[in-house]
């Protein structure tokens, strides 16, 4: 299998990857309240595991809901 083969699949989930990164990134740096931990632990969880675990474990854990 050559990198062009895999290149059409591989570009859609980088891009994913990013926007869900900024997106989470900005709701961090947005709010003042989260449901565990402060903004700097969830700052260094999301770029620390910027491979949608980070992100991913924000919404689930650190999101605090509004409402």
């Amino acid at each position: 299998m050559e990198l062009k083969e895999i290149l059409p699949f591989l570009i859609p989930l980088i891009v994913m990857q990013f926007a869900l990164l900024a997106y989470t990134l900005y709701h961090v740096l947005t709010h003042k309240t989260y449901k565990r931990g402060s903004r700097t632990l969830w700052l260094i969880v999301v770029i620390a595991g910027m491979e949608f675990i980070g992100p991913v474990l924000y919404f689930i854990f650190g999101r605090e809901d509004v409402g």
